[in-house]
């Protein structure tokens, strides 16, 4: 008996074990490392390289984190980094090297480790050294140089001398300072700027930019286990919308000990936002509070510069790589002209018309970007060379890694569940140089998925049949959006509906739509959603589906539900108390319930402050419609999820309790906002598809 989907996917941790990734090109290009488990179910991640050969490339693994591990202690601070990048594996999930690759650092289980790479095929790897920093090692990076290793531990940035191993604190907070640390990211940067670091070397090796920061203003929440009740609770500093954000300071840092604050006013322009060191000088750029105006600074020893301002209604949407200047002093912007993300090199716009561009990969010498062509494609550009990444014309999601004439391609496309590591030369496109090896499982499902636009708005929605269905044959209908800003679940990849097509294959029709707000469709799709949440995100996927069931008679549009995770909670249980007429059964998993309740940085940008715009958060909140529930509503909810708190989906149950209202509470002890246990991502598909079977069969 083969293995069932649910099963498949929780043991493969949604298939991302086994898959390469973390991808770094040596600077001649004859060496590349990368991060890789040994197998599709393997959870502890080994760092490889693949070394350049005259008969081609060889993949040989460098450090095998189990043989190596010794079981020591992940700080707490790292363990909440990795919530923020959702990271899924153990091991070494990291690394750093210095700029000729002569070395590499790492933490593993909260010890520092570093080593000698090889500098010719076939050298044998040098056994890595472990170095005694009292343990709590978090985010070691090597300098430039390769002389000397920075490392956060105990709230302060430490460094230690490769060849000494002497180990200096160069700064931390004071004794007398509490809730205070420095050269780790901040709440808002890393959950809502994708901002993970909070230090970074100077091309020179003698200095540090390094964040600090103060959490002393911030709310303080708890995060509980009931399940445990001799467990204490955890305390979390979290900025609720409306309310005072961490203070965020940069100051430059130097391996003598000199700390030196680098001034902007934090009054208008609270939010440190990007940092690069690289490029003709380093840059950094904030943001104001509403998020309307950036300020770009280049630096220039201790003295910034102010060398732009950019004030965009109704947000300034940020983007990866940018802004920064390159080698030739050119600022490389992404900026909202025209209805498009256009890449700009001093404030003209570079990019043809018809791409919307959605992030830099390389800005030295011929800038590297990415883009969407159409709202389902995804390609790798530059501007010498034009389009990169799957050059016949073929649905696809791109993404990678440039570092001169290579180009390390990731492609997926709606015809395969597994993606390809391929190595190019940009000169020669035809034949890629080497694939890199991929343990990441095939799904057991196939999906066979198919694109419609609809209405005004050129919606695009998949529809996902079951693999048995018979034309003539009506079946009920379950819709999964996500719906919210940043996300697009309507791309060529067709790992991304796997899940769907399982559901499907249990005698539903399964559609998903992108409603406006999400990305691919440009600014003003974008930002047609500020100030509301919840009208028009409903709107949209009733007019989709409702077009979408006249054209297609077997959609039975009088029995269906939808079910979503995260915003798609929150879209999920709004759609069914909002258009019961429409939507039968829902399951809301994680949902922001009230608005007021979710962080200032994502929040404010969509609604602003709640005191300047009461009616909005009372108008996007569930609590203040739960009367009006009439439709079975299953809530699930990871009771230590510190990004969408439990509060929400317990004052939800609050409200319609009080209200008379009958509903599901499903709470997951242990669980956070990634529902990462096998066991449990495994049972709460099954548990989703017993409720629709209930309510829908």
């Amino acid at each position: 008996m083969s293995e069932s989907f649910p099963r498949q996917k929780a043991a493969t941790r949604s298939f991302r074990l086994g898959v390469p990734r973390n991808f770094s090109i040596k600077p001649s290009g004859d060496l590349i490392l990368f991060l890789r488990t040994a197998s599709g179910r393997a959870p502890t991640t080994d760092i490889w390289l693949a070394e350049k050969t005259d008969s081609g490339w060889v993949e040989r693994c460098l450090v095998e984190s189990a043989s190596l591990s010794m079981g020591g202690e992940i700080p707490a601070e790292e363990l909440a980094r990795r919530e923020r990048m959702r990271e899924v594996t153990q091991g070494v999930t990291a690394y750093s090297t210095d700029q000729e690759f002569t070395k590499i650092t790492y933490a593993l289980d909260g010890k520092l480790f570093v080593h000698s790479l090889p500098q010719r095929f076939g050298e044998a790897v040098a056994l890595p050294t472990a170095i005694d920093t009292g343990g709590g090692c978090i985010d070691p990076r090597l300098s430039p140089d390769g002389g000397h290793i920075a490392f956060v531990h105990a709230e302060s940035l430490f460094t230690v001398g490769t060849h000494s191993q002497q180990v200096t604190r160069l700064c931390g907070p004071a004794e007398a300072e509490e809730n205070v640390f420095w050269g780790l990211a901040d709440f808002a940067a890393a959950e809502e700027f994708e901002r993970v670091r909070g230090y970074w070397w100077a091309s020179d090796s003698r200095s540090l930019l390094v964040e600090r920061v103060d959490e002393t203003p911030v709310d303080l929440a708890w995060i509980t286990d009931p399940a445990h009740p001799l467990k204490p609770a955890r305390e979390h500093r979290y900025p609720f919308a409306g309310t005072p954000n961490a203070e965020v300071s940069l100051h430059r840092v130097t391996l003598a000990g000199d700390i030196n604050e680098i001034l902007w006013d934090k009054n208008t322009h609270p939010y440190l936002v990007t940092v690069n060191p690289r490029g003709s000088a380093p840059t950094f750029s904030v943001l104001s509070r509403n998020q309307q105006s950036l300020e770009i600074f280049r630096l220039n020893e201790l003295t910034p510069t102010s060398i732009q301002i950019r004030n965009e209604g109704p947000w300034h949407t940020v983007a990866h790589g940018v802004p920064t200047l390159n080698d030739a002093d050119q600022l490389i912007e992404i900026r909202p002209l025209d209805n498009l993300f256009r890449l700009c090199v001093d404030g003209e716009a570079v990019s043809p018309k018809g791409l919307q561009v959605g992030g830099v990969l390389m800005f030295d010498g011929d800038i590297t970007y990415v883009a969407q062509s159409e709202t389902t494609n995804q390609h790798i550009y530059s501007l010498g060379k034009g389009q990169l990444s799957a050059p016949k014309k073929v649905q696809s999601v791109n993404s990678g890694v440039r570092k001169g004439d290579l180009l390390l391609l990731a492609h997926t496309d709606f015809e395969h569940t597994k993606a390809t590591y391929s190595l190019y030369n940009v000169n020669d496109l035809g034949t890629p140089e080497h694939v890199f090896t991929n343990n990441a499982e095939s799904p057991v499902v196939t999906p066979t998925v198919t694109v419609v636009a609809t209405g005004q708005h050129n919606l695009k929605s998949a529809i996902i049949w079951p693999e048995n269905h018979r034309q003539g044959t009506k079946v009920p209908v379950i819709c999964a959006p996500y719906g919210g800003p940043h996300h697009a679940r309507v791309v060529a990849s067709g790992l991304s509906f796997c899940s769907d097509q399982w559901l499907a294959n249990q005698g539903f029709a399964v559609i998903v739509t992108d409603n406006r707000g999400t990305p691919g469709h440009g600014p003003d799709f974008e930002y047609s959603i500020a100030t509301d949440l919840a009208k028009k995100v409903v709107h949209d996927q009733v007019e989709a589906l409702t077009e979408l069931g006249a054209a297609h008679p077997d959609l039975d549009l009088t029995r269906v539900g939808i079910h979503g995770w995260s915003f798609g909670g929150y879209l999920a249980a709004l759609a069914i108390i909002e258009r019961p007429d429409i939507f039968h059964v829902g399951i809301a998993g994680a949902p922001v319930t009230d608005w007021a309740l979710y962080d200032t940085a994502y929040t404010e940008r969509y609604l602003g402050l709640p005191a300047e715009n009461l009616g909005g958060y009372q108008e996007a909140s569930l609590l203040t419609r739960a009367h009006k529930l009439e439709r079975p509503l299953l809530i699930i909810h990871g009771l230590a999820d510190d990004n969408v708190l439990v509060a929400h989906s317990l004052q939800l149950s609050s409200a319609l309790l009080a209200a008379g209202k009958t509903h599901s509470v499903l709470p997951l002890s242990g669980v956070t906002h990634m529902t990462s246990q096998e066991i449990v991502a495994e049972n709460l598909m099954l548990t989703e598809l017993d409720f629709f079977y209930e309510h829908l069969r």
